[in-house]
């Protein structure tokens, strides 16, 4: 089970009202405050001259449902507890507050305590003499033939098409044939792979590569347990049993997140249902996290045979909060583009000795792999090794294809600079990329190895932020270049290796994965990186 950022299980809902109060954007909603625990929100630009329209249910739904109150939506939302029906009293205040004489239709999903609760309190507001109707949305197609189906966010469908209606002036016959008609030809089913969050309370009947097909909203098991399959292959499951209750027409989709599938998720999820047998057909779709149960990952989709009427409903404007619209359909946008890098051109040539010391050096990296992968799984991500081998083995093939210009020394550079960066993964290869590339056009204009180097190093550190001290390679890097500028090659290979030695002592990393670990995790353990540059060195 998740923990759950809040204050008590008592203010849950209140608490979440007034910070979705505090955050909307427009300035149309109020907290009903009847000096008791009723939790309605309403529209404070209502002024009864034309059908109101209720839905409401339990809390954890979120946006649903006060994030869908505003013109041309709902114009209350009573909010019950945590997946618990609001009393019969809160749903009557709501209802005498906002009726005129135009009427009051209440929309509820299909669930006992919403149907007992808001039943009676629409019976108890007529008895008052209000104009009043209920319409019950069951469009949970999991279960074939089943007589109660469950509510679930295709009630959004229904509860946007009569808002229409109600907003240009229906009377509250018309305003509920519109939501029956609409109930009609919605569709839905749902999937997740984790059941959701409770407070206090742990919930984890979902194992590990399994999903549940068919489930509600309210945490409640689903109609059955798979195995999880890719994601086309899923999204094929749930679109052929909406074919199945539905039939296959110009039709819009409503892609609901279940609270915790990420963005990315939902983006593949949008695709898959896009490209489906049912996408093909559809005129629109609207996605988001629009009927939520708390924390669950998963998602639902909803399907609406379209007509002209129920097409304008769906994309007209409202002012509401969480209603993200109604997207046309249309292919993915791809611009085809010409590649506009120009690789350096250049003849491959040999040199016998320039030959000799890449091979060296590649295969001395090649030789460390484990090690260094060793070293790196104490004070990083364990894949320094083979990054570093994956770039040597990338160069000798290379070599050994004698496609490399080693007569040019300045080409020869920026070529392994390209090599680098087509096998090495993370910043490793980059970096290294920088040095070699600003290192290969320094040669061109100066002709000094060393300083070439050098200047190449200069650059890595100004783009890669890190610094002598700062326990990375350039530790060992540094002074070698330094001293071979200075002194020569020998004292460059003893500068590699006291360098690489000193990062042994250095308990405060400042750049690189080691720079999130404590002092405890970097204490007597070599820089990787810095190793690397000292079995480099100490290789001539």
């Amino acid at each position: 089970m998740s923990d759950l950022i809040l204050n008590n299980k008592e203010s849950f809902v209140l608490d979440s009202i007034h910070g979705a109060l505090y955050a909307a954007q427009k300035e149309n909603l109020t907290l009903l405050d009847f000096n008791n625990d009723i939790k309605v929100v309403a529209r404070n630009d209502w002024n009864k001259d034309k059908v109101a329209l209720i839905c409401g249910g339990g809390s954890g739904h979120e946006p649903a449902h006060a994030g869908f109150v505003g013109k041309g939506m709902l114009t209350a939302a009573v909010c019950g507890d945590l997946f618990a029906a609001p009393s019969v009293d809160a749903v009557l205040n709501a209802i005498l507050h906002v009726t005129g004489d135009a009427g009051c239709l209440v929309i509820i999903k299909n669930y006992t305590g919403d149907r007992l609760n808001f039943g009676l309190a629409v019976e108890k507001a007529k008895e008052m003499g209000r104009k009043v109707d209920l319409i019950v949305v069951g469009d949970d197609i999991s279960i074939p033939g089943n007589p109660q189906p469950r509510g679930i966010a295709g009630t959004l469908f229904v509860q946007k098409v009569a808002g229409y209606v109600a907003e240009n002036n229906g009377s509250l016959e018309e305003v509920k044939q519109a939501a029956i008609d609409v109930h009609e030809k919605t569709a839905s089913i749902g999937v997740a792979l984790t059941s959701c969050s409770l407070p206090g309370e742990s919930n984890e009947r979902i194992a590990k590569g399994k999903a549940e097909l068919g489930l509600g909203i309210h945490g409640e098991a689903g109609i059955e347990t798979i195995d999880l399959p890719k994601a086309k292959e899923l999204v094929a499951t749930m679109v052929g049993k909406l074919i199945e209750a539905q039939p296959i027409s110009e039709n819009a989709i409503l892609l609901n997140n279940l609270g915790g599938l990420s963005p990315i998720e939902m983006n593949i999820v949008a695709k898959e249902v896009m490209e489906s047998e049912l996408g093909q057909q559809a005129k629109f779709i609207v996605s988001g996290a629009l009927m939520t149960a708390i924390d669950m990952k998963g998602f639902s989709v909803s399907t609406i045979q379209l007509t002209d009427e129920i097409s304008k409903a769906l994309t007209a404007d409202v002012e509401t909060s969480a209603w993200p619209g109604a997207v046309a359909r249309r292919e993915v946008p791809i611009t085809q583009c010409e590649n506009q890098i120009v690789k350096q051109a250049f003849e491959p040539s040999h040199e016998e000795e320039t030959a000799l010391v890449l091979s060296k050096v590649c295969q001395s990296i090649i030789d460390i792999e484990a090690e260094l992968n060793h070293l790196d799984s104490i004070v990083g991500d364990g894949d320094t090794g083979s990054t570093f081998a994956a770039g040597a083995r990338k160069v000798i093939a290379q070599l050994e294809a004698k496609q490399l210009p080693l007569q040019d020394k300045a080409k020869l550079m920026t070529t392994i600079a390209d090599c680098l960066t087509s096998v090495m993964g993370g910043s490793s290869g980059v970096l290294l990329s920088i040095l070699f590339t600003a290192a290969g056009r320094d040669f061109e204009l100066n002709g000094s190895l060393p300083k070439a180097l050098q200047a190449g190093l200069d650059q890595m550190m100004a783009y890669g932020g890190a610094k002598p001290g700062d326990r990375t390679m350039i530790d060992a890097l540094h002074p070698a270049l330094e001293a071979w500028v200075e002194e020569g090659f020998d004292s460059a290979i003893n500068a590699a290796k006291a360098g690489a030695e000193a990062t042994v002592a250095m308990t405060n990393a400042k750049a690189g994965r080691s720079s999130y670990l404590n002092s405890d995790s970097l204490s007597g353990t070599k820089d990787p990186g810095a190793f690397a540059i000292e079995t480099v060195f100490s290789q001539f």
